[in-house]
């Protein structure tokens, strides 16, 4: 299993780079199956997009190399989805910023229900999916694990949504223009399946790298309270979007910094300077997406603490 883990992940990693070099360098990009892609593959880059590293990772290295594996690639499945849902949305929408409203809904409805998740993990709350009906294979129906790996992904998968690169935003105003539903989840489901594959490279090679068996006995509370922290900023951070939209992060520091070095590496690799940023469901200062995004994670923090203090007095 561990020789098959490495070969896959050796397998993506060099697909990925083959994917970035053709992005980076080529002059005469066509919109089509391959350009959705390589602009997935970009994406891992992207400040708005890498933290999903540390919500999958931990997930996967909690479980046996054979169920890791098997999570990430739902995981990705969700992310390639929701892209989908999207790309087929556009097409009949005609505009990329006739979405303004749905990714509202769908930010706030992300971001909660990967703040409960996180919350879950943290074990603040105790959430159980419904049980799966015997019609669905066994492999799916373990402890709804592998449906929580999924779900998670068609959350996540919004995490992007609002910060294309030039080749994203290419595809994404090539899709508005087509008015086939087909063919804008087709290309929004390969744009997916690009975002997904550092993801996965990064996981197989993180779960062909150890001792499974006794790492994962020994540290599955450490990676639980990791997957849990990782959902609750992720979460926070898409929450924050619904409710106030994106300027707050665009016009950070933090994020033209980052955008920046990326340009100078490569301008197809950072995302679009002109790209529309998508609204809030409510207007505010730029100061108030800050505080909020902080908030919700100190909220969690003191949660936590008063937990803990509570279970250690209790001993």
């Amino acid at each position: 299993m561990k020789l098959f883990l490495t070969a896959t992940g050796i397998i993506l990693l060099l697909a990925t780079l083959a994917g970035l070099l053709w992005l980076g360098v080529s002059t005469e990009q066509r919109v089509g199956v391959l350009l959705a892609f390589a602009a997935g593959l970009s994406m891992i880059f992207l400040p708005c997009t890498l933290p999903l590293v540390f919500v999958i990772l931990p997930l996967a290295l909690s479980k046996n190399p054979t169920k890791g594996f098997a999570m990430a690639l739902l995981f990705g499945l969700g992310i390639a989805l929701t892209l989908a849902i999207y790309g087929a949305l556009i097409s009949q929408i005609g505009e990329y910023l006739g979405l303004d409203r749905f990714t509202q809904y769908m930010f706030l409805l992300a971001g909660t229900m990967a703040i409960l998740f996180g919350w879950s993990e943290l074990r603040f709350l105790n959430i159980s999916l419904p049980e799966v009906k015997s019609s669905f294979p066994k492999w799916l129906q373990e402890k709804n694990e592998y449906l929580k790996a999924l779900g998670m992904g068609l959350l996540l998968g919004n995490a992007g949504i609002g910060c294309p690169n030039p080749a994203f935003y290419v595809i994404l105003t090539y899709i508005a223009t087509l008015g086939s539903p087909l063919v804008g989840a087709g290309l929004g489901f390969a744009h997916g399946i690009g975002r997904a594959f550092p993801l996965l490279f990064i996981t197989l090679l993180a779960l062909a790298g150890f001792n499974a068996t006794k790492w994962i006995v020994s540290s599955k509370a450490k990676i639980d309270k990791i997957m849990g922290w990782g959902l609750v900023v992720v979460g926070a951070f898409i929450l924050t979007y619904g409710l106030w939209g994106m300027d707050w992060w665009e016009e950070s520091i933090f994020h033209r910094v980052w955008n920046q070095i990326l340009f100078n590496l490569s301008p197809y690799l950072a995302e679009s300077p002109d790209h529309p940023v998508a609204k809030g469901a409510f207007k505010g200062p730029i100061w108030i997406g800050w505080l909020t995004w902080i908030v919700v994670i100190l909220l969690s923090v003191v949660w936590y603490w008063a937990k803990f203090k509570k279970k250690y007095e209790e001993k």
